[in-house]
Order: C-alpha cells, then sequence, then structure tokens
C-alpha cells in the first residue's frame, strides 16, 4: 500500500495532468450543440463541389426565418383594426339630456315651444354624432390613413366601415354649431349648447387586445414550410450554383438530417466522436509544450492557466451564440493570444488560438468563414501585439486587428454575394466592438499575474525600476556589482533588440542576475575599491566556492524578495555550467603533482534555456571580461568577444536555448559596438 503511495506521490504532476485533460475535454464536450454536423460544407452564391446530390428521404422544405417574418410583417400591415361602439354610452347621452333639458324653466325669454323645439334639436345632434360614432382622443392616431377600412364591434355585430366616417372632438362641435344655427346665439341655443357640451361623450375606442387576438390568429395559420421534396429527387447536380430554392432545399436538408442523426441511439456515439475530436486538440497542445516548452510543461500551474484560457473563451463563444448568434463576432478571441503571449512567447500563442478556433468550428454557424477570420486575425495579433508596457503598442496594434477584421469579412461578403451591394454594414459594428473588449486584456493579465503567479511585461517594467527595496540594497552594499549590472542590463537589452527577443524580459533579470553578490560584496573584483583581495588568504577551492555560491543565494534571495520564476531563471543560468578558470589554473599553480578535477570548479547550471538568458550570459561574462584589457581598442574588444563566446559555444552553454547561429554572430556585434562605444577615448583636452 505504502509502495502505491509512494508511486502516486512521484507521478503527482502527471496525474494531475491527467485529470486535468480529462475535465477539460468533458466540460467542452458538454457545451458543444445537441445537434449532428452536416456532412457537406455550402454557401450562398458558391458552386456545389461535391457529387450529385439526391434526397435520402421525404422532406419538406422550409421556409427561411426572413421569409416568416416578412409573411408576419404582411400579416400586421393588412389586418383590421377592430373598434368598440358603446352602446350604453348613448343610452345614458339621452338620459342625462332628457333629464337636463327637463329642468330648464319657464322665463320671458324661454318659452314652453322654444324649449320643445331646443329638445328636438338636441336630439337630432345626439343622433348625428352617434349615428356615426364619437371616437375617443387616444383612438384618433392608430391608423396612418384616413381613408383605412376598421371593424366596428357593435351589439355582438361587426361591420367594416371607412376610418374617416367616425367623428372626432372637432367634428361633434362643428355638427353641433351647425345645427343651432348663426351666432349670436340666444339664451335658449346658448343653454342648449352647455347642455351638450356636458353629456356628450365619446363611445368609439380601439380594443387593441382583440386586435392582437385576431393577428396572433392569423400567424398562427402560417406555413412554415414551402413544398416537399420526395426521396430520390435530384436536389443539386455537381458544379450547381447554391441559390434560391437549392439553397432553401440544402438548408431544410441540413436540418432535417441533424434531427434524424440527433437521436437516441445515436447520442452516445456523437459524443463518442465529440470527445476523440476535443481529446486529440488539447492532446496536441500538451505534447507541444512537452516537447519544445518542457519548462511549462513540467509546471502544472502553467498548463492549469492555458487550459483555463481555452476554456474560457469556448464557454462565453458558446454563450454568446446561444443567446443571439448575430452577435458571434463580438467575442474577442484575440485577447487569447495576447495573454498567453504575455506570459509565454508568441509561437505558444499562436499554437493556442489556432486549436481554440478549430474547436469552436463545431459550434457556430459559417465555420469555414469564422476559423478563417479568426486565425488570420490571430496571426496579426502575434505579430503585431509586443511591448504591451507601452500602452500606445496595444492600440495600435487592436486597431490593425479591428481592420484585418473588416477586410476579411468584407472578401468573404463579396464573394458570397458577387458585388458589394449586400455585405451587412452592421457586421462593422461588431468588429469595432470586438476591438474595444479586446482593451480587456490588460486587466485580465493583472488579474492572472494575482491569481497565477505569473508575470508580463507590465510587472516587469516595474521590477527594472531601480528603485525598487532589492536594487537599492544592491547599489549600497555592492556599488561595483550594481553598475556591471547596469552595464550588462544595456547590453543584453540592445541585443535583444536586435534578434527580436523580450527586451523588457532580459534587461529585468540582467539588472538582477547578480543579487546574491551583496552578501559577500568584498569577494568580488567589482567591490574591491582598497586594492585588498580576500581570496589570498583562501585556498582556490575555498574562494571557488565563495564565487559559485553568489549563483545559490541570489535565488534565495529572489524568492524571499517573491521575484518571479523568470526573472530567477536569469539568476541560476547566467553562468551555466561555466567554471572559475582562473581558481582552477591556481590550483593546478599549487598541486603539479596531483590531478585537478574540473568539476570542482564549475557553477552547478543549468545551461540557459531561452534566447534571452543566453543572451544574459554572453553579456556578462563579455562586460566582465572587458574590464581586463589594459589598453582596449577595437581590435582586442573584438578578439575579446569571440574567444569568450566561442568558447561558451563549445562548451554547449546555449544547446537548450533555442538561439540560431546567426543571432548569436548579431549578438557578437552588438557587444562589439556598445563596448567600443563604452571605452572610445575622449580627445584631451589642454590644460
Amino acid at each position: 500500500m505504502s509502495e502505491f503511495v509512494n508511486k502516486i506521490y512521484r507521478n503527482n504532476t502527471i496525474i494531475y495532468k491527467v485529470i486535468l485533460f480529462l475535465i477539460t475535454t468533458v466540460a467542452i464536450v458538454y457545451l458543444f450543440p445537441k445537434g449532428g454536423q452536416f456532412k457537406y460544407d455550402f454557401n450562398n452564391g458558391q458552386l456545389w463541389k461535391y457529387d450529385n446530390l439526391y434526397a435520402t428521404f421525404d422532406f419538406a422544405i422550409q421556409k427561411t426565418d426572413e421569409e416568416i417574418a416578412s409573411e408576419k410583417q404582411e400579416i400586421k400591415a393588412n389586418s383590421k383594426l377592430y373598434f368598440n361602439y358603446k352602446t350604453d354610452v348613448v343610452s345614458k347621452v339621452n338620459e342625462t339630456f332628457k333629464n337636463r333639458i327637463g329642468i330648464l324653466k319657464v322665463e320671458d325669454s324661454l318659452s314652453i315651444s322654444e324649449i320643445n323645439r331646443l329638445e328636438k334639436i338636441g336630439e337630432s345632434i345626439i343622433n348625428k354624432i352617434y349615428n356615426s360614432g364619437f371616437l375617443e382622443v387616444a383612438s384618433e392616431n392608430v391608423v396612418s390613413e384616413n381613408n383605412q377600412i376598421v371593424a366596428l364591434k357593435k351589439d355582438n355585430q361587426v361591420e367594416d366601415i371607412s376610418f374617416k366616417n367616425l367623428l372626432t372632438s372637432k367634428d361633434v362641435l362643428k355638427i353641433i354649431k351647425i345645427n343651432l344655427g348663426k351666432e349670436p346665439y340666444s339664451y335658449g341655443q346658448k343653454s342648449l349648447l352647455n347642455i351638450l357640451a356636458g353629456i356628450v361623450k365619446p363611445n368609439i375606442s380601439f380594443d387593441e387586445i382583440y386586435t392582437d387576438k385576431v393577428i396572433e390568429n392569423e400567424i398562427s395559420k402560417i406555413s412554415y414550410t414551402k413544398g416537399k421534396v420526395t426521396e430520390g429527387e435530384l436536389i443539386i447536380l455537381k458544379g450547381g450554383i447554391v441559390e434560391g430554392k437549392k439553397l432553401a432545399i440544402l438548408n431544410s436538408l441540413k436540418s432535417e438530417s441533424a434531427s434524424k442523426v440527433w437521436t437516441d441511439s445515436n447520442y452516445n456515439w456523437i459524443v463518442f466522436g465529440y470527445t476523440i475530436l476535443v481529446s486529440l486538440a488539447l492532446l496536441m497542445l500538451l505534447l507541444f509544450l512537452h516537447k519544445y516548452r518542457i519548462e511549462i510543461f513540467e509546471n502544472n500551474n502553467k498548463v492549469t492557466f492555458i487550459f483555463f484560457n481555452v476554456f474560457a473563451i469556448i464557454f462565453i463563444q458558446t454563450l454568446v451564440i446561444k443567446y443571439n448568434a448575430d452577435y458571434l463576432y463580438v467575442v474577442p478571441l484575440s485577447i487569447l493570444p495576447i495573454i498567453i503571449k504575455a506570459f509565454f512567447d508568441a509561437r505558444l500563442g499562436l499554437f493556442t488560438h489556432v486549436l481554440t478556433v478549430l474547436l469552436l468550428g463545431y459550434i457556430v454557424p459559417n465555420s469555414f468563414e469564422f476559423i478563417y477570420l479568426h486565425i488570420i486575425a490571430g496571426i496579426v495579433t502575434i505579430l503585431t501585439v509586443s511591448e504591451l508596457y507601452k500602452r500606445a503598442n496595444l492600440f495600435i496594434s487592436v486597431a490593425q486587428i479591428t481592420g484585418i477584421y473588416m477586410i476579411t469579412y468584407f472578401a468573404f461578403s463579396i464573394i458570397k454575394e458577387g458585388n458589394a451591394s449586400q455585405v451587412n454594414w452592421d457586421y462593422f459594428i461588431l468588429f469595432a466592438m470586438n476591438g474595444l473588449l479586446s482593451f480587456l486584456s490588460i486587466i485580465l493579465i493583472y488579474m492572472y499575474e494575482k491569481v497565477f503567479g505569473l508575470v508580463s511585461d507590465v510587472t516587469l517594467l516595474e521590477l527594472s525600476n531601480t528603485n525598487t527595496k532589492l536594487l537599492r540594497e544592491l547599489n549600497e552594499k555592492a556599488p561595483g556589482t550594481f553598475q556591471h549590472s547596469m552595464q550588462v542590463a544595456n547590453l543584453a537589452e540592445a541585443a535583444a533588440n536586435e534578434i527580436g527577443a523580450n527586451s523588457m524580459l532580459v534587461r529585468t533579470g540582467a539588472l538582477y542576475h547578480d543579487i546574491g553578490k551583496m552578501l559577500n560584496p568584498m569577494y568580488f573584483i567589482e567591490n574591491q575599491s582598497t586594492g585588498v583581495n580576500p581570496h589570498n588568504d583562501l585556498s582556490p577551492r575555498d574562494s571557488t566556492k565563495i564565487i559559485t555560491d553568489h549563483v545559490i543565494k541570489g535565488v534565495e534571495l529572489a524568492k524571499k524578495y517573491n521575484l518571479p520564476d523568470r526573472i530567477i531563471d536569469f539568476i541560476r543560468t547566467h553562468h551555466g555550467t561555466s567554471s572559475t578558470y582562473y581558481f582552477y589554473k591556481k590550483e593546478q599553480e599549487l598541486n603539479p603533482d596531483t590531478k585537478v578535477d574540473i568539476k570542482n570548479f564549475q557553477y552547478k547550471g543549468p545551461i540557459p534555456f531561452s534566447k534571452e538568458t543566453a543572451i544574459l550570459m554572453m553579456c556578462d561574462t563579455a562586460e566582465a571580461a572587458s574590464k581586463s584589457i589594459k589598453n582596449p581598442t577595437a581590435q582586442s574588444i573584438s578578439n575579446l568577444i569571440d574567444k569568450i563566446i566561442d568558447k561558451q559555444m563549445a562548451d554547449n552553454q546555449f544547446l537548450n536555448s533555442d538561439i540560431t547561429f546567426r543571432e548569436i554572430k548579431v549578438i557578437k556585434k552588438v557587444i562589439k559596438k556598445k563596448l567600443m562605444n563604452i571605452y572610445h577615448l575622449r580627445v584631451e583636452y589642454p590644460e
């Protein structure tokens, strides 16, 4: 049992990766749409590149969403509007009128006959108003044209009338005035006018609920099909153009095929197929890390970070598609290569981005267009996004990425439609939104630094500030080492710029590479200002131990101050497995009869494993050795640099650093030029 537990403990990193791999695979497959994949790829206006296609089963031709929407719109536009005629309002008005006219008193100016005459006039006016119908103010603007025919509901009967026949408040006032006669009005006419103005009420109103119900009833009768294709019927010939009715039939076949494939009996097989494809993609990512980025592969935290970002992108894209596929291109997929490149390198960023886009091809419409668009955008992202600590760089890069999206989409549109008139300009707004959302990468990078303990160029910029606590302490305790580190940083940065390496990373690493020396500063010649060398009192082996220990102590000090692993790598590798050759030769002189093992005088390594750490090794050794030249000339400096770097190459110090001979040649040239500028003699001024 204990042996089994020990075996698990020894292989815990591999077990963790297997579990992470399985969880990510299951999660991604779960996000995939619950439908089968159609085996033909086609687009409107394209040639049919497959063999003649015949129907293998009967199916109906489905109307497009646009056709159905058009029919619904037509029903709404042509549907009658329904109005209610309220007879109870008419009865109440008549009753109120009789009561009001009956209480008029007989006065000198108003006789019984006059009152009777006014009563007849009032009844005539009321009849004229309600024979046509008095429309309430709120319902006056529900129709677009006065000549429109509307339906009037009256006592369980419906009749069609012209909307213009319904009276508005202005029409009612006009009828009253015409029937009362010419002005000025008599006392009786004024009394009748006041009575009518107080009792006449609208009796017709728009019945919105009933109208909507009628429209919905008509919409429910819409047929979602427009024909039928029988088994064995020819759908399209090879080389035919996919358009019109053929496009509709192919879309219907695609829909029907998906529903037939995704049945209970086939469910497990389809999920199994999805699982294989997703597993292959994620396995390729792991194999890439194992083959070319072994230091990342061995770090479970970094592997988790990469897998998490792949899943997060797929998850967000899936949510958008389920919510509204029209916003497909709003999701800023370029964030993934930006983040991966910020923490690791461009090659891994592009590889991860391509695999993620390929996986997304299963869940997006027009998968070829989607994959092409985003792979091109990803390549542009990798080529343009650099030095994120410079704010202008990200703005320029995002603008270029957005422009590539727009240009590529425009090209696809004119290929599909045959001209530019059918381009959907709304997509350009979506691409602009995509570009704006890409700026979230800055926030995400900061969050990931805190959560996963990674380091980006922004953090490197902060660490490269010579006013940080650790660098101030180095300057105070070992000023010579500090000046040496500054010179090496300048050399390394210039060299990195020339070969396209991460200049900010190598500069920051150079500033911290010798911090271990400040624990015993006087044992290093650059700090010996008094001319007293404490190594004179030590044996060569003891001196070697003190010298080589500055690497180990530097790593310990860096961890104490929570420096990122990427900076600690420079401390560990800047001497590689080179030797303290001076003390080795001294030991041979002291013990001429004894064979001296050079391994006792070597640094413990490891050797550089990146271009940046290799650059630091070259610049560090070159800068230190240049101080030994008594009369520095261009030739002597050139010979020294060639000798030092050629020796490092012969000792296989750059075997793991993925650096080319051409790049080493360029680095040599930069170092020589910089050192010549440093040791350039000034003109001697007269006293």
